[in-house]
C-alpha cells in the first residue's frame, strides 16, 4: 500500500490529487486499486499518510499473559513510535583507526600474550587492557601519557569496544603499567618471532641491524643510561641513550636493545648478537650491518662463532681497489648501479665494489659545495688579512683556518694552505693566506664518487644477490624513521630508566602492528603507505543517535558512520568489516528532579 499522485491541469494551473491505493495481482497482470481517494495533501499530512501502510502491516504486541514476567524500565520493544523532529546527535568520536588497531593487536595475538602474561587480580583494570591502550595511542596518535588519559582515550570509541569507562583511565594507571608489561619483553619478542612466522612465512637466516639515537628533553637524571654523545638527531646539547633494532628481511621488527648514549656503534654488536642467539638460536644466522659497525674484532667474534656476515667498509679502504675501479668488468644489477666481487687481499673474505651513478652525482655535488665554501671562507679572510691595521696573531689564524677545514672535512684534503709572513708599509709581520689544489685528490674523487665496498665471508652467492641483501639495510633506517615521526619515540620526557625502556617496549610493540599492516597492504595490491591508510580510516566516527518517542522517553543508539566509497574500497581489500552500531537501543536514563522545599 503506498500513496499515489495524480496530476490535473485547470485553466493554466496544475493540481495534485493524491489516492491511497495498494497493488492487487489480476488475470492480466498486477493492477494498482484505490483505496481511498484522499484529495490535496499538505505536506504534513502526506507525510502522515504515508506512514500508514507501516502502521497497518506491523504485528500488534502480543498481550502479556497471567504468569508472564512484567516488562523492565530499560528493555525496548521491537518497534516504537518515533518523533523526528526531536532527533539529534551527540558524542561523536574517533572509531575507524582504533577499530583498525584493535583488529591488528589480535591479528598479532597480542591480547592473548598479554592475557597469559598478565593474569587478573585484584586491579579495576586488567593490565593487559591497560597495555593494549597504551600502544594503541602510540599506534594511531602518538603522545604522552597525560593526554592520553584526559583527552585522548575519551574521543575514542574504545569505551565501547573494551568496556572500560573513561574515567577508569587517567595516568599513574598508564604509568603503573609500564612497570608490569617491561619485564615481559623478551616473552613479547618470542612472540612476535612465532607469529609472524605464522602468517608471513617470514625466514629468520638473514638480520639487519643498525643503531640511532633518541633525546631526552631534560636533565634525565635519574636515567644512568643518559649520556651526550653522537647524535643522529642533531641535537648534541642534551642527553640520548642508543637504540639497536634487528629486523628480518622484510623490515620485520625482530629484537631492540638500549645503550648508554655515549657508547660507540661498533662495541654493540656483540651485545646484540648474543642477545638474539640467546632467545632466537645460533645457526643460520647472516648479519648485515653498516660500516660504521665495523671492527676487526667484531668480525672475528663472529667468524669464532660460525657467523656469516655482509657488512660495509670504511671508505679509506676503497684506495687498495684503485686498480679494479679503473677496469671494466662491472656487472649491471639494475638501472644505474654496477657490481664486481673482488678476492681479498690479506684476508679469506671477499669484496664487493658498488658503483652508482646516483650517488655519484649525489657526492660530486656535496664535493663541489664544500669546495666553494672552503674557497669563499679563505678568500674572506684573505681579504681581512689584507685590510688589518694591526698584525694578526699566527696562531689564531691558523686555528680559524682548521676551523674552516674542520666545518669542511669532505673537501679538506684538496687544498694546501700557507701563512706567511709579509711586509706592509715597511713594516713586517702581517700575515698573508695562499693555497693550492691538489690535482691528485681531484682524480681520485672523481673516480671513487658513487662508489662503496662491501665485505662478506658467504661464498657461493652471485654479485647482485650480495648486493640486494646489503641494500635491505634501508628498511632499518626506515624503521627508524618510522618510528621517530610517525609514532614520534623522540624526544623522551621520561627520566626514570624503567619508564624509558617501557616508553621504547610500546613503541616497538607500535611498529610491530605499523608493518603487519604494511605486509597486509602489500600483499592485497595496496601498496606500502600505511599512513594514508590509518588516516582515510580514521575519518569513520561513532555517534550517540538519541530517538525522542511518543510515551516522552529516548533511545540512545551508537551508530557508525556509514563508509564512503574509499573507505569501502580499503575495506574490501584488507577484508576488514566494521559493524554499523555498537550495542543494542538503550532508554535513556534522566537524572531524578530535583525536589526543593519551598516556603
Amino acid at each position: 500500500m503506498f500513496l499515489k499522485p495524480k496530476r490535473v491541469s485547470r485553466n493554466g494551473k496544475a493540481y495534485t490529487y493524491w489516492a491511497l491505493v495498494e497493488s492487487v495481482r489480476t488475470v492480466k497482470g498486477p493492477r494498482h486499486r484505490i483505496v481511498a481517494e484522499l484529495g490535496e495533501l499538505s505536506p504534513r499530512e502526506k507525510c502522515a499518510w504515508a506512514q500508514l501502510p507501516q502502521i497497518l502491516a506491523a504485528k500488534p504486541a502480543p498481550s502479556p499473559g497471567l504468569f508472564d514476567p512484567a516488562p523492565q524500565a530499560g528493555d525496548v520493544p521491537e518497534s516504537v513510535q518515533v518523533l523526528p523532529r526531536g532527533v539529534r546527535v551527540e558524542r561523536t568520536r574517533d572509531f575507524g583507526d582504533v577499530y583498525l588497531a584493535l583488529y591488528l593487536w589480535r591479528v598479532l595475538g597480542l591480547d592473548k600474550l598479554f592475557s597469559t602474561l598478565l593474569p587478573v587480580h585484584r586491579e579495576d583494570v586488567p593490565w593487559a587492557t591497560v597495555g593494549l591502550i597504551l600502544a594503541l595511542a602510540r599506534f594511531c596518535d602518538p603522545s604522552s601519557e597525560l593526554h592520553v588519559a584526559e583527552y585522548w582515550y575519551r574521543r575514542t570509541a574504545l569505551c565501547d569496544l573494551l568496556g572500560v569507562p573513561d574515567d577508569a583511565i587517567n595516568k599513574d594507571r598508564l604509568y603503573r603499567a609500564h612497570d608490569q608489561i617491561l619485564p615481559h619483553k623478551n616473552a613479547i619478542e618470542a612472540h612476535l618471532r612465532e607469529k609472524y612466522t605464522t602468517l608471513f612465512d617470514v625466514q629468520f637466516d638473514l638480520l639487519l641491524y643498525d643503531i640511532t639515537s633518541t633525546y631526552f628533553e631534560g636533565l634525565a637524571e635519574g636515567n644512568e643510561q643518559a649520556k651526550r654523545g653522537h647524535s643522529r638527531d642533531k641535537r648534541p646539547d642534551c642527553k640520548q641513550v642508543c637504540i639497536a633494532l634487528v629486523v628480518t628481511r622484510d623490515g620485520l621488527p625482530l629484537a631492540y636493545e638500549v645503550f648508554d648514549g655515549n657508547k660507540n656503534d661498533s662495541k654493540t654488536v656483540e651485545d646484540i648478537v648474543k642477545a638474539v642467539e640467546a632467545r632466537h638460536g645460533r645457526m643460520g644466522r647472516i648479519w648485515v650491518m653498516d660500516r660504521g659497525m665495523v671492527s676487526e674484532k667484531n668480525l672475528k667474534y663472529l667468524r669464532d662463532h660460525q657467523g656469516q656476515y655482509l657488512v660495509g667498509t670504511p671508505k679509506a679502504l676503497l684506495r687498495s681497489f684503485e686498480r679494479r675501479l679503473l677496469e671494466a668488468d662491472w656487472v649491471t644489477v639494475q638501472a644505474g648501479v654496477e657490481v664486481k666481487l673482488c678476492d681479498g687481499t690479506e684476508d679469506q673474505d671477499l669484496y664487493l665494489l658498488c658503483r652508482s651513478e646516483a650517488r655519484r652525482e649525489k657526492e660530486k655535488a656535496m664535493h663541489d659545495r664544500f669546495i666553494q665554501r672552503i674557497t669563499d671562507a679563505l678568500t674572506r679572510l684573505a681579504g681581512r688579512l689584507e685590510r688589518a691595521k694591526k698584525k694578526p696573531d699566527r696562531l689564531k689564524v691558523e686555528r680559524q683556518i682548521g676551523r674552516i677545514l674542520e666545518r669542511n672535512s669532505r673537501a679538506g684534503g684538496l687544498f694546501k694552505i700557507q701563512v706567511t709572513e709579509v711586509v706592509r708599509d715597511g713594516e713586517p709581520g702581517f700575515a698573508k693566506v695562499t693555497w693550492t689544489q691538489e690535482e691528485s685528490w681531484h682524480k681520485w674523487a672523481r673516480l671513487s664518487e658513487g662508489c662503496y665496498l662491501l665485505r662478506t665471508n658467504l661464498t657461493g652467492w652471485r654479485p647482485e644477490d650480495l648486493w640486494k641483501s646489503y641494500i635491505q639495510l634501508t628498511d632499518v633506517e626506515a624503521a627508524f624513521r618510522t618510528q621517530k615521526s610517525e609514532l614520534r619515540l623522540r624526544p623522551i620526557w621520561h627520566h626514570t630508566k624503567d619508564r624509558v625502556q617501557a616508553h621504547i617496549l610500546f613503541s616497538f610493540l607500535a611498529y610491530a602492528m605499523w608493518k603487519t599492516l604494511e605486509q597486509w597492504m602489500k600483499r592485497t595490491g595496496l601498496g606500502r603507505g600505511p599512513r594514508p591508510v590509518i588516516e582515510d580510516l580514521a575519518r569513520m566516527k561513532i555517534h550517540d543517535v538519541l530517538l525522542p518517542t511518543a510515551d516522552g522517553r529516548e533511545l540512545r543508539v551508537r551508530c557508525v558512520t556509514e563508509p564512503d566509497k574509499s573507505q569501502r574500497i580499503l575495506m574490501s581489500h584488507l577484508r576488514l568489516e566494521v559493524p554499523r552500531r555498537l550495542g543494542q537501543p538503550k532508554w535513556v536514563e534522566k537524572p531524578p528532579d530535583v525536589v526543593t522545599n519551598s516556603k
